[in-house]
């Protein structure tokens, strides 16, 4: 299969819905094939989720660049990303920030992640495994932060890891069904946006879901 101009495509279709350029730009370089298991790559660049084992999947493109759109990313952030998954958000995220500290909960898909993320010489990314408190204190505070699990609330751990004036992507709602919310800090309160309704794994831990 000619993965380069299945890539082409998916970007071309995304164009009329998100308008930041470079995240279209970076995501017409990284390779979304090497980010499934192999029985799914035929399906990369279908814009759908898929999965990749241990009952997690990977997003929808569509949804993946309509979250890094929102967070505005310039080239000069730090940035959170709590559920590494398969790894292709985090490309992302690293192609367009300065750093990136990354958190899984499933020693096997970070192990994976950390894999293909090395392989594609990505150097500019910090891999944890997720302890029971969300995100990783130890590296705040954050520019932005990225949520790839639904949340039933915006989380206060996370906000408390975020700058002053900095913004939020989270899925926020049910266990099964959120709405995509864009979070800016101001102060004791937040500035919330709606994005889209949208359906993520469930956010386990301190915050979240219980497991």
């Amino acid at each position: 299969m000619d993965f380069g101009k299945l890539r082409a495509k998916l970007v071309r279709s995304l164009g009329p819905e998100i308008r930041d350029e470079r995240t279209l730009e970076v995501m017409g370089c990284i390779p979304r094939e090497l980010f499934v298991p192999p029985e799914h790559r035929h399906l990369a660049y279908m814009d759908g989720p898929l999965p990749i084992g241990e009952g997690q999947t990977i997003s929808q493109p569509l949804i993946v660049a309509l979250m890094t759109q929102e967070l505005e990313l310039s080239g000069n952030e730090k940035v959170l990303e709590v559920g590494t998954g398969s790894g292709y958000q985090t490309a992302i995220l690293a192609s367009l920030s300065q750093f990136v500290v990354t958190t899984e909960k499933i020693p096997e898909l970070l192990e994976r992640a950390k894999e293909v993320l090395g392989e594609l010489r990505f150097r500019n990314i910090e891999f944890h495994l997720a302890e029971d408190s969300l995100g990783w204190e130890e590296g705040a505070p954050y520019d932005a932060i990225l949520v790839t699990a639904g949340s039933p609330q915006i989380p206060p751990q996370l906000l408390g890891q975020l700058k002053e004036g900095g913004c939020m992507v989270i899925p926020v709602g049910g266990r099964f069904d959120q709405d995509l919310l864009k979070v800016i800090k101001r102060g004791e309160g937040s500035k919330i946006s709606y994005l889209c309704p949208c359906r993520f794994v469930p956010l386990i831990g301190e915050g979240g879901w219980e497991g």
